[in-house]
């Protein structure tokens, strides 16, 4: 099948990011399917939240919902197995001694956009969107912009096939993660990201903030929260 550059795949985890970046490729692609994976994470109620968060996106335009495609789960076990890391085992959350966050799956996003980019190259889709970004950066070497960029060079010369990628995200923070939402969909899609998506490393879902659901302590939720409050911030100097 010929790709088509109007049509995108979304690495769609059920989390803030990739939920901005769903966002953002069905205001501007015909065609947008979306791919999870799971992979044995601590946090696998984002798989739950995926569905749920596709069909409000969809209910929130018509356009929306006449572009949103299939979904796609892809089962990556191997990658818990031979991970040892605070989202798929249970560690504490830390700085390990090369530096880097325990919370760092080594491999994952490449191993991510080479799914992807096989997935796409079978729907026959031309663009990849990931909400990777180095603004907000965690300490993960597969987040930067160069990696990146390099795996969709790597993907468009192994399938001999031009796969464009877009990270929407990559230069903003958190808090303009929020104002990005905004400004797609309006208060309807702030509502759910804040109602819906899930980012918490612990997959808390019990303690309701006013930025979403977590645990509060964690990398994730402490990155949410802190681009929240300063959105806020920022919207309430603007009335």
């Amino acid at each position: 099948m010929t790709a088509t550059p109007d049509a995108a795949l979304v690495l769609f985890s059920g989390g803030q990011d990739s939920t901005v970046c769903l966002a953002w490729a069905l205001s501007r692609f015909a065609r947008v399917e979306t791919v999870g994976f799971d992979y044995g994470q601590r946090h696998a109620v984002e798989l739950q939240v995926r569905e749920p968060i596709r069909q409000k996106l969809a209910g929130l335009r018509a356009e929306w919902a006449a572009r949103l495609g299939e979904d796609h789960v892809i089962k990556l076990d191997a990658l818990a197995a031979m991970s040892e890391t605070a989202l798929t085992r249970d560690m504490q959350i830390e700085i390990a001694a090369n530096g880097l966050p325990t919370t760092f799956v080594p491999g994952r996003n490449l191993i991510f956009f080479t799914f992807a980019g096989a997935l796409a190259y079978r729907r026959g889709i031309g663009a990849l969107v990931a909400g990777m970004c180095e603004t907000d950066y965690s300490g993960y070497p597969d987040c930067r912009d160069t990696t990146i960029q390099t795996l969709g060079r790597a993907l468009s010369l192994g399938m001999d096939r031009t796969f464009a990628v877009h990270t929407p995200l990559m230069w903003i923070d958190k808090a303009g993660t929020f104002a990005m939402a905004l400004e797609i969909g309006g208060q309807p899609l702030l509502d759910v990201l804040v109602e819906d998506t899930h980012s918490c490393y612990l997959g808390d879902r019990t303690h309701r903030h006013d930025w979403g659901y977590g645990c509060g302590k964690c990398p994730a939720c402490e990155l949410r929260s802190g681009g929240f409050a300063r959105f806020m911030t920022a919207r309430e100097r603007t009335k």
